[in-house]
């Protein structure tokens, strides 16, 4: 009699020990603008990630996306405000083709602002189905030193 167990897949096993590993590290990735830096960072206690498994899961792999696109602003009286959307992408990505997944966004979000308020604009992007609350957002942009950036020219 044959056996009814599947084949061995070490594809599909890589992709699922990666895709753990992402997931119990609780990790993001961080893109701030005008500086251009982009950070790994554990979304839930905003520290940066060094780690090079880590990196290579994000890497390897396809993932559906949660992403949280924000522009940091200042209005004349100094009050720092968020304004944010966030998207879920269809389909799976790899995480360097999320730019061209979520420009449209990121632009429409952009022009939506008072160009005289907009310090810097970024996003975060979690690779699984995770809503951030603004003010988790918030804290990530700025352990990333969003706030801290040289303006851009309008």
């Amino acid at each position: 009699m044959k056996s009814k167990r599947k084949p061995n897949n070490g594809f599909a096993r890589a992709e699922r020990s990666c895709r753990a590993l992402l997931s119990t590290n609780h990790v993001a990735v961080v893109n701030i603008d005008p500086s251009g830096s982009q950070i790994m960072v554990n979304w839930k206690n905003c520290r940066q990630i060094r780690s090079l498994a880590i990196a290579n899961a994000l890497f390897d792999f396809s993932y559906h996306w949660t992403i949280y696109i924000a522009a940091m602003c200042r209005d004349e009286l100094g009050t720092e405000y968020l304004k944010s959307t966030e998207i879920s992408p269809q389909g799976m990505y790899k995480v360097e083709r999320l730019t061209d997944a979520i420009e449209h966004y990121y632009l429409e979000l952009r022009n939506g602002c008072n160009p005289n308020h907009i310090l810097a604009s970024g996003w975060i992007a979690i690779p699984a189905e995770v809503s951030l609350e603004e003010a988790d957002a918030a804290k990530l942009f700025y352990a990333a030193g969003a706030w801290n950036q040289v303006k851009v020219a309008a």
